[in-house]
């Protein structure tokens, strides 16, 4: 099959492409390296630095995409402290690129196209666990935006007849995740300040409890949206692991000093409810955070 992956520099969509190439696909990569980073490119895909938000770009897209089988859209700014310092940067990245690029497969008969959401569309809320039917309640930009895209790949698969599903992502962790700057998550930033051998960093009391999701599990998540039959309208589903923990026993796990700083704004707990992704992509994760953190500091010499 030959497959385009937006953002295929970056965290998840590196992995991505490592895995489609492994099976021998025709992989091509579309990324801006706003955020993705040379040292991810895979050496047997095919890079086209392109912004995908700049409508001068359209004919550069389509040709990219010509006889693509799926387009695995993970291009996006991502995480929400920057989006509330950033709003209209994000919204042009985040909104702009999605409706181009399923415009763009429309045009030249993309078959499906798998979307990276996010569970930040659930917002503050105090029903756990998280299921697809629940309210959406963004409470930042790139919330909003992610949630948004939902709304685009539905709205296409109804009026334009191409395949889409949304897949909300729960806190992605794992190999290439930034350990620094303004796209690093939380197990990035203290695995970053435990190399450097800095306090760990807190933000609020720390009880604040969060749905880790290991970024291989993620992976083949994309790879069975994009192949099964029971999806194709426009669903939304979950990927998460079913379980949380709170930021203190990350801490904890991790190891070293820890330091508490002002809350942030950001919902207080999240958790998936991972039943539909069981049903229709007969998808379960297989990697929990604590064993993969035991791993890392193990392989990496860390105490």
């Amino acid at each position: 099959m030959k497959y385009v992956v937006t953002g295929g520099a970056g965290f998840i969509g590196s992995n991505l492409v490592d895995k489609l190439v492994s099976q021998s696909h025709e992989v091509h990569v579309i990324d801006n390296f706003i955020s993705g980073k040379k040292e991810n490119c895979n050496k047997d895909a095919k890079y086209h630095e392109i912004d995908i938000a700049d409508e001068a770009n359209i004919g550069i897209i389509e040709n990219v995409l010509d006889k693509c089988d799926t387009v695995f859209h993970c291009a996006a700014l991502a995480r929400v402290q920057p989006s509330i310092l950033n709003p209209i940067k994000y919204e042009l990245n985040n909104t702009i690129g999605i409706m181009n690029m399923l415009k763009c497969s429309v045009d030249m008969g993309v078959r499906r196209l798998v979307y990276s959401a996010s569970s930040s569309a659930y917002g503050s809320t105090k029903k756990l666990p998280s299921k697809e039917s629940d309210k959406p309640n963004p409470i930042s930009p790139y919330a909003n935006q992610k949630y948004y895209g939902e709304l685009c790949c539905r709205m296409f698969s109804k009026v334009y007849n191409i395949e889409t599903v949304s897949l909300r992502y729960f806190n992605v962790f794992g190999e290439r995740q930034n350990l620094g700057g303004a796209y690093a998550t939380v197990v990035g930033i203290f695995l970053n300040q435990l190399i450097n051998k800095n306090p760990l960093t807190v933000n609020g009391d720390g009880n604040q409890r969060r749905d880790f999701t290991y970024v291989g599990d993620v992976v083949r998540a994309n790879i069975r949206a994009a192949k099964s039959k029971n999806v194709g309208k426009g669903e939304v589903i979950n990927i998460g692991n079913g379980e949380n923990i709170s930021i203190n026993e990350l801490a904890e796990n991790i190891g070293g000093e820890v330091v508490f700083n002002e809350p942030l704004n950001e919902p207080f707990a999240n958790l998936s409810d991972i039943k539909k992704a069981k049903k229709l992509l007969g998808w379960a994760p297989t990697t929990d955070l604590i064993s993969w953190i035991k791993n890392y500091k193990k392989n990496k010499g860390l105490k």
